[in-house]
């Protein structure tokens, strides 16, 4: 489904669901475990920026590298992630651009125990609508205990 008039409750209703159901789509790819699909979710100049690293993942391809990298050590580790999004806060710039807010908390189970919250952050993103489906632009993670 395609927005083309979001001044209108209905309208934005739409794109804000839209927004929600790729944030859905995109965190289901990455918890199972399939990072060059999750990667293909960004623009091929995409930003993945988080203060828990020293440097963004600038680069579709760099941020697939790096995606794949931290999947196979928590299979190795045996441990599942799941990313849970909620309180998406949603605004349009113009110029076809989105911007969109929201908590994040990731939640680790490991083999045979109990989950455990593994870290609680923010996500401010910049999407943009690309041959009818949403991208991320750039992605700013804050971990809430690294400040």
């Amino acid at each position: 489904m395609t927005v083309t008039d979001t001044t209108t409750a209905a309208g934005f209703a739409a794109l804000y669901q839209q927004v929600q159901q790729f944030y859905a789509e995109q965190m289901h790819l990455l918890d199972t475990g399939r990072a060059e699909e999750w990667a293909e979710t960004f623009t091929e100049d995409g930003v993945f920026a988080a203060n828990a690293h020293p440097e963004p993942a600038a680069g579709r391809s760099v941020i697939a590298a790096a995606a794949r990298k931290a999947v196979d050590d928590y299979v190795a580790r045996g441990i599942q992630r799941r990313h849970w999004l909620g309180m998406v806060s949603v605004t349009e710039r113009g110029d076809g651009e989105v911007a969109a807010s929201c908590y994040a908390l990731v939640v680790e189970t490991g083999r045979g125990g109990r989950p455990e919250l593994r870290a609680s952050t923010s996500c401010d993103d910049v999407l943009v609508r690309r041959d009818g489906r949403w991208l991320v632009k750039d992605r700013q993670v804050r971990r809430d205990d690294l400040g």
